[in-house]
């Protein structure tokens, strides 16, 4: 794999542990890091993110292979795979850490993600407006060492099993074409 075939996309959807869990298993997509995006302040740690002052969103970096998965298709995973309507949580996660957030790096990806809002708010896909914000992307920062790959090192923590399992489980099933090899069923 060259890496000039790659892309990337920058999505925040909640806690980064759920969402890094869920796009780590997609075909095409060559990584995943947990980070901070859309604040204020250089290099945050995660102890300032979760006061929410810092304004960073809780995001992750995909890096992936367009020829095998189209940036279309990461957001359909990810309105999928959170609840778009929640201003500033989800879950039990509360806090402008926790918004739902597109970070766009160039126009084509702008426009991808209005015309998709677009669509699931025409479509009534859901039943509240659609909240996620599309923000130009800024500094990402890589989340401490022990937030990344988080739910494959920690599947048996109760978070781990009633929130990140339930959104794999949503995965598995309505995006099994999506998924890679090893983990068809």
């Amino acid at each position: 794999m060259h890496t000039e075939n790659l892309a990337t996309a920058v999505l925040a959807g909640g806690c980064f542990w759920c969402t890094e869990a869920v796009f780590q298993r997609l075909t095409g997509v060559q990584s995943v890091i947990s980070g901070y995006t859309g604040g204020t302040i250089k290099n945050p740690a995660y102890r300032e993110i979760t006061t929410g002052r810092t304004g960073h969103a809780e995001a992750i970096q995909i890096t992936y292979d367009p020829s095998q998965i189209s940036f279309t298709t990461l957001l359909e995973v990810f309105f999928a795979t959170h609840d778009p309507t929640t201003l500033n949580q989800q879950g039990a996660d509360k806090g402008t850490q926790y918004r739902s957030a597109i970070f766009y790096a160039d126009a084509q990806q702008k426009a991808t993600a209005e015309q998709f809002i677009a669509a699931l708010t025409e479509a009534k896909v859901f039943e509240q407006p659609i909240v996620t914000e599309i923000t130009e992307l800024g500094a990402f920062y890589n989340a401490e060492d022990y937030h990344q790959n988080y739910y494959n090192q920690h599947s048996d923590q109760g978070y781990c099993q009633f929130v990140i399992q339930p959104k794999l489980s949503k995965l598995t099933h309505h995006f099994q074409e999506q998924l890679k090899t090893e983990l068809k069923s």
